[in-house]
């Protein structure tokens, strides 16, 4: 499987764009994956929208999935000096404001980085090759990735492969489940560092109290654990806006929710992060992972 993976992971990017369109249709035409799911979650998060205008956002999000899936197939081959090379050359992402996230991080103790599944959230791992304007301070061995664990050690570990392929060589020791983070985070809190988290999934503890936000006009469980290690150890803040261009790829803009999240309230930011996201949203329908269950009812906790 690896070794297959690898191979595949090779060859140009436009090979994989060719798959993606086919696997798209695969998905939505075909087997219909989880296609009340998404059109539920679009219909209610766009009561506005018609449903044609639905049915053409749940197509086009199927063809953003799809290429997600096969990025990060070539993603994991851009290993080494060469595959790095190989990554910045491609143009896949580009950061519009990288003196911004210098700026942040800079003037902070810690940078914590609040993302979504928008864009190729896959992509996070190769940060530091996406600014083509000023060069970024954040280094492979002094930041950090959330992920959570999967159930089978075969894809949990190739999906590790996967996603840090860029910076392996590089000192990067920051892939952290999320359970460690804490602990990870603690040790690590006189270094300078900055981390990105995926925070808008449902919440996944049981038997804890969430704060409900207004998202998409829905009431809508957070998580407030990365924004309460921001203030814990005192970091700036950043949204990551992750947009999708019209010929292929994405852009990177990061978007400052706080400056020093000391003495903030959690709930506060996540509220911000929430309202950023959903100005996103709006501006993109299909960018964003509408096949998971964001919304359930809260005694599925």
């Amino acid at each position: 499987m690896e070794g297959l993976l690898n191979l595949s992971g090779s060859l140009p990017l436009g090979y994989h764009r060719w798959w993606a369109r086919r696997i798209a249709h695969l998905m939505h035409g075909i087997l219909h994956y989880r296609q009340d799911v998404v059109m539920a979650n679009l219909a209610r998060s766009f009561p506005e929208m018609s449903y044609e205008d639905l049915k053409a956002n749940a197509k086009r999000f199927y063809l953003h999935f799809a290429n997600t899936l096969t990025e990060m197939i070539w993603f994991g081959a851009c290993k080494g000096e060469k595959g790095r090379k190989r990554l910045h050359d491609s143009h896949i992402v580009e950061i519009t404001n990288p003196e911004e996230l210098n700026r942040l991080y800079g003037g902070a103790r810690q940078l914590m980085i609040l993302q979504s599944h928008t864009g190729n959230w896959e992509l996070i791992g190769g940060i530091t090759n996406y600014s083509y304007g000023a060069p970024l301070d954040i280094r492979p061995d002094a930041f950090a990735v959330t992920y959570m664990k999967i159930q089978s050690p075969l894809w949990n570990r190739l999906m590790a492969d996967n996603r840090t392929a860029p910076v392996q060589d590089q000192g990067f020791e920051g892939y952290v489940e999320n359970y460690n983070i804490l602990r990870f985070a603690l040790s690590h809190k006189d270094q300078k560092f900055g981390y990105s988290f995926i925070t808008d999934q449902y919440p996944y503890v049981r038997g804890h109290r969430y704060p409900k936000v207004e998202f998409m006009h829905q009431d809508t469980l957070t998580m407030t654990a990365p924004a309460s290690l921001a203030c814990k150890l005192e970091m700036a803040v950043a949204y990551l806006r992750f947009e999708c261009r019209e010929e292929g790829g994405y852009r990177m803009t990061f978007v400052p929710i706080c400056e020093n999240a000391k003495g903030q309230d959690p709930e506060i930011i996540m509220k911000q992060y929430y309202s950023l996201l959903e100005q996103d949203l709006n501006a993109q329908p299909w960018n964003y992972l509408w096949t998971h269950k964001r919304w359930k009812k809260e005694s599925d906790l």
